[in-house]
């Protein structure tokens, strides 16, 4: 019998397995169905300024002034008396109430003082932790990369001093030096991070000449971004890390544990394959567990790291000159 429990953000999880934020774990029936499907835990769809900002505005004026200013935004998120700030903290509530695994609340901000302000809010509302999401668009050309990390560790320093439950940072990909930012953010007491977030980028519909707001979902070749980082954090930062991103069987789930992941999340996958499909990743990850001869997550968690990797070229630039000088060895890997 092998043991699949483990702690992410100082909770008890009885598995690695989290359900990411999206639309799922924003609806009472599928959030019960998350945790009945056996889900370690669970993170509530996203809290956007965008939706504090519809609260504070009667954007209903607004909107018929003619500028069209808010237009994007109102496409995008439903009338006020439904996705509000205080509904969402209600709906909070109810999914902590509702389920008996661990819930993380989801705050995506803007404003220094929105991001210490609803940080506070969602622990009041039963949070067990909270996720930050430093999704940095600067459209501004004299902004520079050291004033967003600066303005983003300042956040995290204020949401740490604000509220009591752990904090975790959900980054992007996209920054000039990914290790040295997570190691700052790692001293300024990152209690995680979700490696990486989807960001959303812009489509356009060239038969109507409109934006296009599609969802798209990852692939299962997406994951090895995440596992490159986990197998290069692993054991050099005190945070945990948990892999999100083209996760979508037991496959990738085992390759970035192997990497060094603590936990990882799902997203795409339930959309794909139906929330029912963890309690097939689990059984999977069980049955490779025992095939292995291991005992815990911890038996191989970072076995595959570059710090463990017998090659730990796999994670440099070199690999990526050998795959080009041998094409053959590895195109259909």
């Amino acid at each position: 019998m092998v043991d699949l429990t483990c702690k992410y953000l100082g909770l008890e999880l009885k598995n690695p397995v989290i359900a990411g934020a999206s639309a799922l774990t924003q609806n009472m029936q599928t959030i019960k169905r998350i945790e009945e499907a056996g889900a370690g835990a669970l993170v509530v769809s996203s809290l956007f300024e965008e939706q504090v900002q519809l609260s504070q505005f009667l954007l209903d004026e607004s909107l018929q002034s003619g500028d069209g200013f808010y237009a994007e935004m109102t496409s995008m998120f439903p009338r006020v008396e439904h996705a509000g700030p205080e509904e969402h903290l209600m709906w909070v509530k109810r999914a902590k109430e509702a389920v008996s695994i661990p819930v993380i609340a989801s705050l995506n901000a803007v404003n220094a003082g929105t991001w210490v302000e609803y940080a506070k809010k969602l622990e009041g509302a039963g949070a067990d932790a909270l996720e930050l999401n430093f999704y940095s668009l600067p459209t501004d050309f004299d902004t520079d990369a050291a004033a967003v990390e600066a303005e983003q560790l300042k956040i995290l320093a204020g949401v740490k001093k604000a509220v009591k439950i752990p904090v975790s940072v959900k980054l992007s990909s996209f920054y000039s030096s990914p290790l040295n930012f997570i190691k700052r953010l790692d001293a300024a007491g990152a209690d995680g991070f979700v490696l990486f977030n989807r960001l959303f980028h812009p489509k356009v519909n060239i038969e109507s000449c409109t934006n296009d707001l599609s969802f798209n979902l990852s692939s299962p070749q997406d994951h090895r971004l995440a596992l490159r980082f986990a197998g290069l954090l692993y054991d050099n930062v005190s945070a945990d890390v948990c892999a999100s991103g083209g996760i979508h069987s037991s496959n990738e789930a085992l390759g970035v544990l192997l990497a060094g992941a603590d936990v990882f999340q799902m997203v795409s996958s339930l959309f794909r394959n139906k929330i029912e499909y963890i309690e097939v990743v689990l059984d999977e990850i069980t049955e490779w567990m025992e095939d292995k001869k291991y005992a815990s997550l911890a038996d191989f968690r970072g076995k595959m790291s570059k710090k463990n990797n017998d090659d730990p070229w796999a994670y440099t630039r070199a690999k990526y000159i050998t795959v080009l000088r041998q094409p053959g060895q590895y195109l259909m890997k």
